[in-house]
């Protein structure tokens, strides 16, 4: 059958595995001493960064810690019971001015009142995902919802242009923390390690020269669940292992499920395996017992994700033959 057992590893022997991949990438690929970890307070990094320590030691691990004004308070906590806990230097900076000056929120909130002109900077907001129909020839669309101080909610479907505004300017959220990853790193001669878990690479979930950049992904190649299971057996306090899965990234509280996957995690996780085995539809929901229109439904959007974000993999494109150049001339 088809459930999450099938995705258990030994733990221990993947620990080493990944450990060995960072010490080889890092010391021997790149010539660095260390790496750059940004810690956001979620699972990903949390175990990214415990890893590091694992492959490099305490001493050559740096943590950064960068909440911005839209940032939720537990975020940051729990990033810094996770530095706390493996014992690495951090820093924590808030990026929130840098995105004032370059307009982030402005261009946000400009998009924003476009819809709703009563938006103001004391309102909160995310955007989500929302899709129509139950079979494989469901569509979505994205929403914008807005919360006033006193608590009432509008919900409202965005154009693609306010769409492409609000995803533009948040997007500079991402690009500033890594521009501030590689000033550390380029200052410590160390090399920066990306989080992406195997959902978040496959999907295209991360931002192009944002958090999509980096010298190593250590964990690229584990499904979310499987990241759970090896935090558990880092030993990462219970705090971080039990903690949900969220963007960070817009003022109201946003799960990534409404943001971006539009299923649970473990359910996508399921069908994913069994797309990567070359299951077809019907095998994976007779292994599953997840329903067959769904199970459609869901490869459908895994293919469609696939191939609308297959660009933010690309290299730059030039015509330099292999995409270097040559040295010899």
């Amino acid at each position: 059958m088809l459930n999450l057992s099938l995705l258990d590893l030994n733990w221990e022997e993947e620990t080493v595995r990944i450990a060995g991949f960072i010490r080889n990438a890092v010391v021997q690929k790149l010539k660095k001493k260390g790496v750059v970890v940004a810690v956001s307070g979620g699972i990903d990094s949390s175990t990214t960064a415990a890893l590091s320590v694992r492959a490099l030691g305490q001493g050559n691990v740096l943590a950064l810690l960068m909440p911005e004004n839209d940032s939720a308070s537990e975020s940051l906590e729990a990033g810094k019971l996770l530095v706390k806990h493996l014992g690495i230097p951090h820093e924590v900076i808030n990026i929130g001015p840098f995105l004032e000056v370059m307009g982030c929120y402005r261009h946000r909130d400009d998009a924003i009142r476009e819809i709703f002109p009563e938006y103001s900077s004391d309102y909160r907001s995310k955007i989500v995902l929302t899709s129509k129909g139950n079979s494989a020839a469901r569509f979505g669309f994205y929403s914008i919802v807005i919360q006033s101080p006193d608590g009432h909610e509008k919900r409202q479907r965005l154009s693609l242009r306010n769409y492409l505004q609000v995803v533009a300017a948040t997007s500079m959220k991402q690009r500033t923390r890594k521009a501030l990853e590689y000033f550390h790193a380029d200052r410590l001669n160390f090399a920066v390690a990306g989080t992406p878990n195997l959902l978040e690479y496959d999907q295209g979930f991360f931002v192009k020269l944002g958090d999509g950049a980096a010298d190593l992904k250590p964990i690229a190649h584990l499904y979310k669940t499987q990241v759970f299971r090896l935090a558990e057996h880092l030993g990462l306090p219970d705090e971080l292992v039990q903690r949900k899965s969220t963007t960070d990234t817009y003022s109201l509280q946003q799960s990534q499920e409404e943001f971006y996957f539009n299923v649970p995690l473990e359910k996508l996780d399921l069908v994913m395996f069994g797309v990567n085995c070359g299951w077809d539809p019907q095998m994976i929901s007779d292994q599953s017992g997840i329903r067959r229109d769904e199970v459609e439904s869901i490869v459908q959007d895994i293919r469609q994700k696939r191939a609308a974000t297959a660009s933010l993999h690309f290299p730059p494109l030039s015509l330099v033959p292999g995409g270097r150049a040559n040295p010899e001339g």
